[in-house]
């Protein structure tokens, strides 16, 4: 045989040379850490599986999960580097199959390498196995995706679509696959309107819509402000918390509001954190007193921001110790266990959370259906958890997914930290084959003034990375829908997850 017809894939019986030895330095560094992921990972597998067995592809996602949970406490940027020089992956899109990408390239490192693998080339199958049970949780959580786009379009209905099923009508012809009910407003007569309404437009124009509700948790709100009509907070003004009773105000501290829950303020310390309305101001505790806290402003809008009733309040630092579930939750169960095709949760924070509602719908009128859970992720200790979270929720059996509820997020972690925090939600996600559902301010402008900006326009395209993109109530939201519904399905052309397509582009082509 000639030199020139000897096969790639047998260097062993050349000499060594320079390129060879690197090959052997990346095939032990990229084995080595594959061993490592194997090590470490079987701590966290027998805490996922919690004594008790899963099915097989239930157990396959909790394992993926903590081999990818494993991989990213190593820093593996200098190793995607020298993978990506020799044409190999980078390891950056493995989400959804840890082992398998591993075991890829170092079938493919081997033989250049002077080695043998000791893990077998998987199959395609096995490949994208992860993306296949991905794809089926996502279709058992959120219905099936419309032909033309893989991401769904939620809608946040508004009070007036109880009286007006033309209007809820037109959102599904749109485009809207997901109706969201907030129990946090109106009444189990108004929910029961919406639901009819829904259903009658999707049988009437053949498309399958499903119905979330949104079962309000603790509410977390001012409630009464002195003054009522002027006094817009600057940064460095002091205002005033209460606990219980009416507000007040006095020389030194002239903008005073009463709050929904005492907790709010009781359990606040010196040195804490309080932002109001989406963090459209910040302050910080600087005095308590029996019954109120005394709150510096240290940021706000320019111009200043005025307190008004019913806004929402966030203590990114204060131990608050409330239930996710509170009385009126429980009542609206009935509701939910009624109507809705899933049940959104506030404020989960700890897989005991799930127990808890699980124990209350135990209570509950049995269905035909299993009813659908999605998490609501919108707090530090959420994120923190959401692997132990995911792992609690499919042990209850019960189709599952999360929500990135980035406007409390935000105000809870920061802003500057809430672009990194939902692509980890995201990572994490796909790694337990877990589907996703991209919230809060999705095309706000467009939604509120019919003109989208062009910030959220991009914003609006990443989210095609979610299952699931939802929208806000506002009077253009049925025009928000058909752009989305647009939008979307262009994306998917482009990008899967973190994979772009590649697709034949031409804006350059003559």
């Amino acid at each position: 045989m000639s030199e020139a017809a000897l096969p790639l894939s047998l260097p062993l019986s050349l000499p060594e040379t320079a390129a060879a030895g690197g090959f052997k330095t990346l095939f032990a560094d990229l084995l080595s850490l594959r061993q490592a992921i194997d090590a470490g990972s079987a701590a966290l597998i027998a805490d996922f599986h919690a004594g008790t067995a899963l099915d097989g592809q239930d157990c396959q996602r909790l394992e993926n999960l903590a081999h990818y949970l494993v991989l990213r406490r190593h820093d593996i940027r200098p190793l995607q580097r020298r993978l990506m020089v020799e044409g190999l992956s980078s390891l950056g899109r493995l989400e959804g199959r840890v082992l398998p990408t591993l075991d890829a390239v170092l079938a493919s490192l081997a033989p250049n390498a002077g080695e043998i693998s000791p893990f077998a080339r998987p199959g395609e199958e096995a490949f994208f196995a992860g993306e296949q049970a991905l794809a089926a949780t996502a279709d058992e959580l959120l219905g099936a995706a419309p032909a033309h786009r893989r991401g769904r379009i939620m809608v946040t209905l508004p009070s007036e679509a109880a009286m007006d099923p033309d209007f809820i009508a037109e959102l599904v012809r749109r485009g809207m696959n997901i109706a969201r009910i907030n129990c946090a407003h109106d009444d189990r007569e108004a929910w029961l309107a919406m639901t009819r309404h829904v259903k009658a437009a999707a049988t009437a124009l053949s498309r399958p819509v499903l119905i979330l509700m949104d079962i309000a948790g603790p509410k977390i709100r001012t409630e009464k402000i002195l003054p009522e009509k002027k006094g817009k907070l600057q940064v460095g003004d002091l205002f005033r918390l209460v606990a219980e009773g009416a507000p007040y105000v006095d020389d030194e501290v002239r903008t005073c509001a009463s709050v929904s829950l005492p907790e709010i303020v009781t359990r606040l310390l010196i040195g804490d954190r309080v932002r109001y309305d989406d963090g459209k101001l910040e302050g910080v505790v600087e005095r308590l007193a029996p019954n109120e806290a005394i709150i510096r402003v240290i940021r706000c809008k320019t111009g200043g921001t005025k307190l008004k009733p019913e806004k929402g309040l966030n203590l990114p630092d204060t131990a608050l110790g409330l239930s996710p579930l509170t009385a009126k939750d429980e009542a609206d169960l009935r509701t939910v266990v009624e109507c809705a095709d899933m049940l959104g949760y506030s404020f989960v924070s700890r897989p005991e959370d799930i127990d808890l509602l699980e124990a209350a719908l135990a209570k509950a009128a049995p269905r035909l259906n299993p009813l659908g859970l999605v998490a609501k992720i919108e707090h530090p200790d959420a994120v923190h958890n959401l692997p132990a979270l995911i792992a609690c929720a499919l042990h209850h059996k019960r189709p599952f997914g999360v929500m990135i509820a980035r406007g409390d997020l935000a105000a809870e972690i920061g802003f500057e930290r809430v672009a990194e925090m939902q692509e980890e939600i995201l990572w994490i996600c796909e790694a337990a084959s877990v589907p996703t559902i991209w919230a809060t301010q999705v095309l706000e402008d467009l939604v509120k003034t019919g003109l989208p900006s062009r910030g959220e326009m991009t914003d609006a395209a990443m989210a095609a990375r979610a299952e699931c993109v939802m929208l806000n109530k506002g009077p253009a939201v049925a025009d928000a829908v058909a752009l989305l519904d647009h939008l979307l399905s262009r994306m998917d052309e482009h990008i899967f997850k973190k994979t772009p397509m590649l697709r034949a582009l031409k804006s350059w082509q003559d």
